[in-house]
């Protein structure tokens, strides 16, 4: 029972879009806390948020391609 190395490589390719996600997300949210008499308040909260469900999306499949490459389902 062998690896499937490009699906292992196409998992390792998601995983490592989410990591910078799962920092931009979170730091772009605060940011639009902090700031809210802005009037952008809200575009820069629905950035944020949608980085940070994004990231979750990307780790889903990241972990899926992998556990199809560990497991040859």
């Amino acid at each position: 029972m062998g690896t499937n190395k490009e699906l292992l490589g196409k998992g390792i390719k998601y995983l490592s879009g989410a990591l910078p996600l799962l920092f931009i997300g979170p730091s772009v949210i605060y940011n639009a806390f902090m700031n809210q008499q802005n009037i952008w308040h809200y575009l820069v909260l629905a950035v944020g948020i949608t980085a940070c469900i994004t990231a979750v999306i990307l780790m889903f499949k990241g972990l899926q391609f992998i556990m199809k490459s560990l497991f040859n389902d």
